[in-house]
């Protein structure tokens, strides 16, 4: 049987299927393989312009767990050429339309079309011979083996005696690097590379799968900017050879920066799919989140700033930061900036508690905390929101309800026993309050979206009606709608009476939300300044130590 002949039994390939005689199979799989490695190539751009041969598309797509519709009608189409934006709130469907893709998840309703060919993938590896790739935040390399050996994983080349063909692989490797412009050595080992030199290992294994679909999730979220130039030049490289890729990103200066075309999904729904010129944030905001955002003006106060509450005094932590002091009062928002690294996250652990400290004094309210004790802290009225809520706010095999009520055991506690009834009112009322959307409170918090995830970690904290509230990095890795939305909280908060101490990367965030800002660099203070004084240039020039301390 010819490859036209297989054309015209299949015209509806079922990559997970094939019981057919072996001999059968193979000579099925080679053709299938030859015809959508042929349609996927580059073309000659004299007979086809980058956005007249669609590669992927996903026609109206569904897919259920049990009671919850993660996706109702995910929709997108991926162009030769194209670096296309995937927008939504966190819980809109974005995942669960990538996991599709990937061949993680088979949808319950709708199709999928590769080079004008409709197929199903029953798994990750029937995605890669479809030539879809997707590269995740967080790269997961084998630690012990070389960047080569880790992009040929599997189906190494091999030589007489079924020995593998190291040269082979490292030369294969090393073309494919120089043709991304990317100088990465294929004969390290793999442990110890940045997550950006992961990626890029990544994308070379896509590539060296003929891979002509490369879905990016969230691939900036952990890079510094000079990784995330580096990216987007070697993304600019698989445009410019035809390829298609889909960009997943929270950050929309970036999506104006690499995308040409964009699609928003909101509530499992496709909404839009738009060219980006002629777009503005707030038009992509708008279409995410179904509504205008409310920001504070520039200059306005969030409240007038009362008693000091938290009293920081010449803390010191040999080696990681030294002689800090400030003071946030009754009402009063103030935000550690400074670049990663400079000892932000540290100082803000041994406030609570969490890390000891050598010297220095920490303050609530007039009362002395004990060193390293997380207890005292709490019984001064602070709170905590960590950095990482996955691994330091949540425990993600519990259920909602019992970890809004972590915090709060003792105040639900009657006769020694904690009350279920008592959790689920505690996080109904918080769960009202937050806006978090949930299944049902008895689900484990790990099937909620990461915005809400984070909505979780801050109604357990809220519930104990702390005076004085840090959050580290309070919008990491949420969409933009929640992101509003918790700024608005901690502007509300301080407008109550509560003391806000904020730690964060994001210079926008602490522009509009704090009163203060104090700027470390190296372990030290390098600057404080008030709201109507700040700007991005005057907080960078900081970080970068190019600032004396205002006194």
């Amino acid at each position: 049987m010819s490859c036209n002949d297989w054309d015209s039994a299949f015209g509806r390939i079922d990559m997970g299927q094939g019981r057919a005689e072996t001999t059968d199979k193979l000579k099925r799989s080679t053709c299938l393989l030859e015809q959508t490695h042929k349609g996927v190539r580059p073309v000659d751009t004299a007979e086809s312009e980058p956005g007249d041969w669609p590669l992927l598309e996903l026609r109206h797509a569904a897919k259920s767990f049990g009671a919850v519709q993660a996706l109702i009608d995910g929709s997108v189409t991926l162009h030769g050429g194209e670096v296309r934006a995937l927008l939504g709130e966190n819980g809109a469907g974005k995942s669960t339309l990538v996991k599709i893709l990937a061949g993680v998840h088979q949808p319950d309703a709708g199709s999928l079309v590769v080079n004008g060919r409709e197929v199903t993938l029953h798994g990750p590896a029937m995605a890669q011979e479809a030539g879809i790739a997707v590269i995740y935040q967080e790269p997961t390399l084998f630690p012990d083996l070389t960047v080569a050996e880790n992009m040929f994983i599997g189906r190494q080349p091999v030589r007489s005696g079924r020995r593998i063909d190291r040269k082979a692989m490292q030369d294969e490797a090393a073309r494919i690097f120089e043709r991304l412009g990317v100088p990465l050595d294929p004969a390290r080992i793999a442990r110890g590379l940045s997550i950006a030199d992961q990626q890029v290992v990544e994308i070379g294994k896509a590539l060296s799968l003929n891979a002509r679909v490369i879905v990016m999730a969230e691939p900036t979220a952990a890079l510094s900017a000079a990784e995330v130039d580096r990216l987007f030049e070697v993304t600019r490289t698989l445009q410019s050879q035809k390829a298609a890729v889909l960009f997943i990103s929270h950050r929309l200066e970036e999506v104006f920066a690499i995308c040409q075309t964009v699609t928003v999904m909101r509530d499992g729904r496709h909404v839009m799919s738009s060219d980006l010129e002629g777009l503005s944030a707030n038009d992509l905001v708008r279409a995410m989140v179904g509504r205008e955002l409310a920001e504070r003006p520039p200059g306005e106060s969030g409240a007038t700033p009362g008693e000091p509450m938290l009293t920081v005094e010449r803390l010191t932590r040999e080696g990681v930061f030294t002689d800090i002091s400030f003071t946030v009062r009754s009402g009063e928002i103030v935000a550690l900036g400074g670049l990663v690294g400079s000892g932000r996250s540290e100082v803000a652990r041994a406030v609570f508690g969490i890390d000891r400290y050598d010297a220095g004094n920490v303050t609530v309210n007039g009362q002395k905390l004990k060193k390293a004790a997380p207890t005292s802290a709490m019984a001064a009225g602070i709170g905590f929101v960590p950095e990482d809520r996955r691994q330091q706010g949540l425990v993600m095999d519990m259920s909602v309800q019992q970890n809004v009520a972590l915090a709060s055991l003792r105040d639900l506690r009657k006769g020694g026993l904690i009350r279920a009834s008592a959790e689920r009112a505690m996080t109904t009322d918080w769960a009202a309050r937050l806006k978090i959307k949930y299944g049902r409170l008895t689900d484990p918090v790990s099937m909620l979206s990461g915005g809400n995830q984070q909505k979780v970690v801050l109604a357990k904290w809220l519930g104990r009606k702390p005076a004085v509230l840090i959050v580290d990095e309070p919008t990491r890795g949420i969409d933009v709608g929640t992101k509003a939305e918790v700024h608005q909280l901690l502007t509300d908060l301080a407008r109550n009476g509560v003391a806000v101490l904020m730690i964060s990367s994001e210079l926008p965030e602490i522009l509009g939300v704090a009163d203060r800002i104090l700027v470390m660099r190296e372990g030290r203070i390098a600057a404080e300044f008030s709201h109507a004084d700040a700007s991005e240039e005057a907080l960078m020039t900081a970080a970068m130590g190019q600032h004396e301390v205002t006194q």
